[in-house]
């Protein structure tokens, strides 16, 4: 018989979870794995509200399950690092983003490329290695892979930068990726929201001009 998820793991968790497509969250009982030998185990201050969640938590895209945790712009304090972790350490500030595991032995994940696996974790609603599911940054604690740590520069506040972690690499990568990063260029932006403003914050950054088609 299947534990609850407040019994599958050793420690303690509380955080906010759908139950059902009606999209109503509400305070739920869980549990978070012990840190193992490669993990990162952080204090979640904050966690920006991806539009996906809101998606996830009303199954509108027809495969969530429940009880679910959502958000994966996770940004918080590390409490506790495994024995052969090497890039962090207690007291840094770091974050999670949108998956937390893959399966480490394709093509794409042996070019950094994991987001492209077809073994990816998602950071929440998904079946984590162990069989357990996965939960996300609407909880007062984390733990990740290493791997799946970024960390966030001192003068970098954990509340604004949150939301870097979807939106700002979804805009950012495809800027990079195709070069629209000199200065000079001249590139379009399709709408304002969301995604569309921190794509013109990036290409600015950049020296790039950008025209902006908004539509209300």
């Amino acid at each position: 018989m299947a534990k609850s998820p407040e019994l599958e793991h050793p420690t303690k968790a509380s955080g906010w979870a759908a139950r059902d497509p009606s999209g109503v969250l509400s305070p739920f009982k869980f549990s978070r794995r012990v840190t193992g030998e490669k993990d990162v185990r952080f204090m979640v201050l904050y966690c920006g509200i991806c539009h996906s969640d809101l998606h996830n938590i009303k199954n509108e895209w027809g495969f969530s399950t429940y009880p679910q945790v959502p958000g994966h712009e996770i940004v918080g304090i590390v409490t506790e690092v495994g024995s052969k972790v090497g890039k962090f350490k207690v007291g840094d500030k770091v974050g999670v983003g949108c998956m937390v595991g893959a399966c480490h032995s394709c093509d794409n994940c042996a070019n950094d490329l994991e987001n492209y696996c077809p073994k990816m974790i998602l950071t929440y609603g998904a079946t984590y290695y162990d069989g357990t599911i996965t939960y996300g940054g609407y909880s007062d604690v984390m733990v990740a892979k290493e791997r799946y740590i970024v960390r966030f520069p001192d003068n970098l506040p954990l509340d604004a930068g949150a939301p870097l972690l979807c939106v700002g690499i979804t805009v950012y990568s495809p800027l990079q990726h195709f070069g629209f990063t000199k200065p000079g260029m001249h590139i379009g932006v399709v709408g304002l929201g969301g995604l569309g403003h921190v794509a013109v914050k990036f290409a600015k950054a950049f020296g790039v001009k950008v025209t902006d088609q908004h539509f209300p």
